[in-house]
């Protein structure tokens, strides 16, 4: 377990790149997806993660929550002017998913999205915001990143690698 705090915005943002950088260098498998399940209140930090974790694999899109239409999907450019995103590919990731599943009201609705075959594909990278309403499809391999508001702009982030 590690525990970060953050006092602003930008903190934040540099926390998502640099553990960016070390989860998907270290927690590479080759069989599944990288899941990264975020939990935490409204105005957590979770978008502002989801949209510096984007950003960190190359993603050109704007990221937004996706929360009325409750995924989309990004293409890993093969090159960028980042040598970081030459990693990513490297690895064999190519799809970033950003799944907010705020208003589902049952697993069922996120499996018959294709979630299953989502998760199993190893080049994708998949991060699912408010993955507490769809803990029990979660693979075991995910990597859990809890959020809590703490006042003012200050942040406490909890990642738990399984």
């Amino acid at each position: 377990m590690k525990k970060f705090v953050s006092n602003n915005p930008e903190e934040s943002r540099k926390f998502a790149r640099d553990l960016a950088k070390e989860i998907l260098t270290e927690r590479r498998t080759e069989n599944d997806a990288l899941v990264l399940a975020l939990y935490g209140d409204l105005g957590s930090g979770k978008t502002t993660f989801a949209q510096a974790l984007a950003e960190a694999l190359g993603v050109k899109e704007k990221i937004k929550s996706p929360t009325f239409i409750i995924f989309r999907k990004s293409k890993i450019p093969a090159s960028s002017a980042g040598r970081e995103n030459k990693k990513w590919r490297e690895k064999g990731f190519e799809n970033f998913y950003h799944f907010d599943v705020y208003r589902i009201n049952s697993e069922k609705e996120i499996l018959n999205l294709g979630w299953e075959e989502i998760i199993s594909n190893p080049k994708n990278i998949v991060l699912a915001e408010w993955a507490d309403k769809i803990e029990n499809i979660l693979p075991k391999s995910c990597v859990k990143i809890n959020f809590k508001h703490l006042n003012g702009d200050k942040r406490e982030v909890v990642l738990n690698v399984t």
